[in-house]
């Protein structure tokens, strides 16, 4: 099976939903398989949650009881674990959300890795829990103001998410006007198109912006079928869900796909292990492999 980068756990069901009940058994299932798959740890307290957003997929698959369920996912292997993933996680993002990142990108990441690589002419980024899509596409507009189309440099932007549907969400690029609060107005007009008569209300990305990524369902957790090496690696948001030493091997992993002096980016409420060698610290939750400390945090 092909997944995914990573998501949120959906935390909005206060209560125990009417229906089926989950028990302990079962629910101890569960948590083994989504740790196990998709590297997100369940507390206890999570049942109701788990139970709530399982529901739907009880009566899509029309089977009684979270017992049938647990057989389910035994027998489907691979296919209804996408199924089990998917309903269990949720995906929160924004364009240009944490825009820090996206001004150090067209600031020094983009130049720097340019500068690198003035001989081959490509350049790499990889959007490691897409999500959506919007991050993707933040990263595709900054990087199609830095790097001239005239000086054909060979850019494309990996983009990846452990949930399906997301990413063809994503792969779709069809977003409600009110989402889009965060683009400037010369990067709406550049990078949109606006829907009319039934589409009214929505706003596509533009095809030449969309050329440059492709969208895979990728888990992280799993073998990557990407050699790298990447020049920028976006991974925000994700390993919070994850225990310590999946953070780390995770890091490990993506510092064996960088490019010397190659940038990792991580979430505002993640950081690397200070004693991790491969990265240094040179803004605000932004790591270069190897080298020192070269820019005031």
């Amino acid at each position: 099976m092909i997944t995914s980068a990573q998501p949120q756990l959906a935390d909005t069901t206060l209560c125990a939903p009417l229906g089926p009940t989950l028990g302990n058994a079962e629910f101890e299932f569960i948590r083994h398989v989504i740790a196990e798959n998709a590297g997100i740890v369940l507390g206890p307290n999570k049942r109701h949650l788990v139970q709530g957003r399982l529901a739907k997929r009880l009566r899509e698959l029309e089977l009684g009881t979270y017992e049938e369920y647990c057989d389910h996912v035994r027998e489907s292997g691979p296919e209804e674990l996408v199924g089990l993933i998917n309903a269990l996680t949720t995906n929160v993002t924004a364009f240009f959300r944490e825009n820090h990142h996206f001004e150090a990108l067209a600031s020094y990441m983009l130049p720097e890795a340019m500068k690198r690589n003035q001989q081959s002419r490509r350049l790499r980024i990889w959007s490691a829990g897409c999500s959506s899509g919007e991050e993707p596409y933040c990263l595709a507009m900054v990087a199609s103001e830095v790097v001239p189309a005239s000086a054909r440099w060979d850019l494309k932007i990996l983009a990846t998410d452990i949930d399906s549907e997301m990413v063809a969400t994503a792969q779709r690029g069809i977003y409600p006007v009110d989402r889009l609060a965060a683009v400037s107005p010369e990067r709406l007009r550049r990078n949109f198109r606006r829907g009319t008569g039934d589409n009214a209300g929505n706003a596509r990305i533009d095809p030449a912006l969309a050329r440059l990524i492709s969208f895979r369902p990728l888990n992280l957790l799993k073998p990557w079928p990407m050699r790298g090496p990447f020049d920028i690696i976006f991974c925000r948001n994700v390993m919070i869900y994850f225990d310590q030493p999946t953070r780390e091997r995770l890091v490990a992993r993506f510092s064996e796909l960088l490019a010397d002096d190659g940038y990792l980016c991580l979430g505002h409420s993640e950081s690397i292990h200070s004693g991790t060698s491969a990265f240094r610290l040179v803004g605000k939750t932004i790591y270069r492999k190897g080298g020192s400390i070269s820019r005031a945090l």
